[in-house]
C-alpha cells in the first residue's frame, strides 16, 4: 500500500489503515484475589496493571455500593484510555502508564513502559475481559486468561491483601468480601462469554510458555 505524506513530511494514514503490531497482549482477568497480580509479577515480562486506568474517586458520576465508591463497576474505569496504552506500546514499543494509588483513590504519577524488543505484554485487571473484543479488532490480542481458584482461597487472599495495604476500613472490605463471594460463579460465566479462557494458576503457566515458545505472526 502506498501511504501519501503530508506538506510536513509525516505520514497520512488512509482510512482503514492499521499499524502492524511489534507485539501483543495477554489479557489476565479472574475475580478480586484470584491471583492474577502474583501470576503476572513472577513472568519478567512487560506488564501492565488496568486497574491504574480506575478515574479518581472525585470523578463525576461515580457509581456507589457498600458504603463507598463500586470500584467493581465498570463506570469507575477508563477503559479508553486503557486501550490507547495498550494500542501505543504494542504499535511503536513505548508508552505512558499512570501510577494510581487504590487508598487514596487517585492517580499519583506516571511512568514510561518500554517493551525493550519484547513482543509479549500482559495486562492484568478484574476488567480486562471487557477490552477483548477491542483489542482483537486492533490485531494485537494473543490471549486472554481468566485465572479460577476456589471461592474461599479467593475470599481470604483479596481480604488479606486489602488489609495489608489497607485498602478501605474493614466493614467495607468484609462486605464487600462477601458480596463477591456470593457473586463469584456468575462472575467466571460472564467472563467466559466475554471470551476469556477459565484456566487455573499452573495452566496460566502453561499457556503462557506454550505462547513464548512459538512467537511467530
Amino acid at each position: 500500500m502506498s501511504i501519501p505524506l503530508s506538506d510536513e513530511g509525516l505520514f497520512d494514514l488512509p482510512d482503514g489503515y492499521q499499524r502492524r503490531p511489534n507485539a501483543r497482549v495477554i489479557l489476565i482477568t479472574g475475580p478480586s484475589g484470584s491471583g492474577k497480580t502474583r501470576f503476572v509479577s513472577r513472568t519478567g515480562l512487560p506488564v501492565v496493571s488496568l486497574d491504574d486506568f480506575y478515574y479518581d474517586g472525585d470523578h463525576p458520576g461515580l457509581p456507589h455500593r457498600h458504603g463507598m465508591v463500586d470500584w467493581d463497576s465498570i463506570k469507575t474505569w477508563n477503559k479508553p484510555g486503557a486501550i490507547n496504552a495498550l494500542v501505543e506500546l504494542c504499535t511503536t514499543g513505548s508508552t505512558t502508564i499512570p501510577i494510581y494509588d487504590i487508598p487514596l483513590n487517585k492517580r499519583i504519577s506516571d511512568r514510561v513502559l518500554d517493551m525493550d524488543g519484547r513482543r509479549i505484554v500482559l495486562a492484568e485487571g478484574i476488567f480486562a475481559a471487557d477490552i477483548i473484543d477491542d483489542l482483537k479488532k486492533e490485531g494485537i490480542l494473543a490471549e486472554a486468561l481468566c485465572i479460577s481458584r476456589p471461592r474461599v482461597q479467593t475470599f481470604w487472599f483479596r481480604l488479606m491483601r486489602d488489609l495489608d495495604e489497607a485498602r478501605k476500613p474493614l466493614p467495607n472490605l468484609l462486605r464487600r468480601g462477601f458480596a463477591h463471594f456470593r457473586r463469584e460463579p456468575k462472575m467466571y460465566i460472564e467472563l467466559e462469554q466475554k471470551g476469556a479462557r477459565r484456566v487455573s494458576y499452573l495452566e496460566a503457566h502453561e499457556v503462557l510458555t506454550q505462547i513464548l515458545a512459538k512467537q511467530r505472526w
